[in-house]
Parts: structure tokens; C-alpha cells; sequence
């Protein structure tokens, strides 16, 4: 757990992170509002800050948190009251708060902490049990390399629209709160938060998901993307790195119920791998290059 601690008193700062740090808590320190926006990435599972900062207020880093770590955990540890609170830097985030000069107050901090990191999890939709480890293989395979996606992933989703006669396919990773399709075939999508995408649920299996009619599952009852994009048919296959690790899927959509054969089923997956294996391979050409070019 990364937790972004940031208070202009450098005293009270280092305090502070050492009471997190002694509850096992990884706590950056930061003194002011530019400085912590700086630190501030989706490593941050929480936000402890003072409300006054030498620019601006803890209410104000608050609300860019909403923004680049929906999930994570705000908490304002102030000597402020309630009353001299500017509440319109808040917006619509949600914070809580901790009286920094109350009895005991940094160790109600790490209590709040703990239990709101460990029950941020209950989101709108499941995430696999190797989180961590699958966002970590998102960003090494995907998000650190040049060159991804290319044309040839394009092709890739046309041959499969032919091959299964559906009217769309697409290739998409997901990252801790979206979905980005980097390859799409009779289809206009760029992101879609995770709660809104099939995705979601197909990183979950080993084998690929099949949804017959997403109008007849509950899970899907009532998704606006499904439901503008005149979705009914999916089936999803992840791409899954050699270590387990499911950094996407390649998807088939279809306007009408439909299913999948055993043979058809075991070729989606096939697609999937290929496109694993197009990753790796950039990877492995990646690190090669940059090996020479630091001799």
C-alpha cells in the first residue's frame, strides 16, 4: 500500500510518515500541493493531507485524486475545523477526516487507512485476485513499450470478424479503472470505465467467456454501452502473459445471440495468444535495443 502524505510542517510530516511506515504503510512526503500532484499516480492508494499548503489546499489535491485514482483513499489530517473549510475545492470527491491535534490521532489515521485500502476493492465489478501483479504486467507489456498498438493487431480483429461471422472485433487492455481498445473492426470505442465493459468479468476466467445474450444476464441488465452499441452477442478470450497474468482480451461482438463451438472457442484463444505473443516479442526487441544503446 503507497499512501501520498503531504503536510507543509516538515515536523508534523515526518511524523506522521513514520506512523504510517511503522503500521507497514509505504508513505511519501510532500509539502505542497504542486509537489504532491507531481507524486500523485495510480501507485497511490491513499491521500493523507493538511488542509492549509503553501499553494493551495489538501481539498484541491483531493479533487486531482478523484480524478487519477478514482478508488483511493482521501483523508484530510488537519488541524482545521470543519468552519474553516472552503468546501467548494471538494466538488463532488469524497473525504474523510481526522482531527490531527485529537488524542491518539495519528493512530485513528492508520486505522481509517487500513480499513478503507483493504475494502476499496468492493468496487462496481470483480477484480481478479492478482491485481497488483496484472497491472504491473499491463504496464510492462503494454504501457512502456513504443509502438503499441500497430496495423497489425487492426488486421487481426478484421480476420476475425470474417472468421466468426460477427459484425464487430476488438483487441483491449485494461488498466486499473478503464478499458483502451487499441485495435477495433466495425466498431467506434477508445475507453470504457471497467464497471461498463464485458472485459472486466472475461479477465476473470482461464477460458474464454461467452455470453449468449448480454440482454438476458443480469450482470449487464441495463449497460448504456452495450445497449448504444447494440451489443447481444460477446465472447472474449484474454491475452495472458506466460507468468498467468491477463493484460486484455480480444473480443467478438454481435447485434444478435449467438455462441460458440468447442473449435471456435479454442481459436478465439488462439487470437489471444497471438497477439501475447506479438507483445512479447516487441518487449524482448525492446529491452535488446535498449541494452545496446547503454553499451
Amino acid at each position: 500500500m503507497r499512501v501520498l502524505c503531504v503536510d507543509p510542517a516538515p515536523e508534523d510530516g515526518r511524523a506522521t510518515r513514520a506512523a504510517l511506515r511503522e503500521a507497514g504503510i509505504d508513505a511519501t512526503l510532500s509539502g505542497s500541493l504542486a509537489e504532491a500532484r507531481e507524486a500523485l499516480d495510480e501507485s497511490v492508494a491513499g491521500v493523507v493531507t493538511e488542509y492549509d499548503l503553501p499553494d493551495g489546499t489538501g481539498l484541491e489535491l483531493v479533487e486531482r485524486a478523484r480524478t487519477t485514482v478514482p478508488d483511493a483513499t482521501c483523508v484530510l489530517f488537519t488541524d482545521a475545523g470543519f468552519d474553516e473549510l472552503d468546501t467548494a475545492d471538494l466538488g463532488t470527491a469524497v473525504v474523510e477526516y481526522v482531527d490531527k491535534g485529537a488524542p491518539d490521532a495519528r493512530e485513528e489515521l492508520v486505522d481509517l487507512l487500513e480499513f478503507s485500502v483493504d475494502n476499496r476493492s468492493q468496487t462496481a465489478y470483480p477484480l481478479p485476485d492478482d491485481e497488483d501483479a496484472r497491472l504491473d504486467a499491463v504496464t510492462k507489456y503494454v504501457d512502456d513499450l513504443p509502438g503499441v498498438p500497430d496495423a497489425s493487431l487492426d488486421r487481426l480483429t478484421r480476420i476475425a470478424a470474417a472468421l466468426f461471422d460477427v459484425d464487430a472485433a476488438t483487441v483491449g487492455f485494461l488498466d486499473a479503472h478503464q478499458e483502451r481498445f487499441v485495435a477495433c473492426h466495425e466498431v467506434d470505442v477508445d475507453r470504457l470505465d471497467r464497471e461498463r465493459t464485458v472485459c472486466t468479468y472475461a479477465i476473470l476466467d482461464d477460458g474464454v467467456t461467452v455470453i449468449p445474450d448480454t440482454q438476458a444476464d443480469p450482470r449487464f441488465e441495463g449497460n448504456e454501452a452495450l445497449i448504444e452499441a447494440s451489443i447481444r452477442f460477446y465472447a472474449g478470450a484474454p491475452i495472458r502473459t506466460a507468468a498467468g497474468d491477463a493484460v486484455g482480451v480480444f473480443c467478438l461482438f454481435d447485434d444478435e445471440p449467438g455462441t460458440l463451438t468447442a473449435a471456435e472457442r479454442d481459436l478465439l484463444s488462439a487470437l489471444a495468444d497471438d497477439v501475447m505473443d506479438r507483445l512479447d516479442l516487441r518487449r524482448r526487441l525492446h529491452e535488446a535495443t535498449a541494452g545496446e544503446a547503454d553499451e
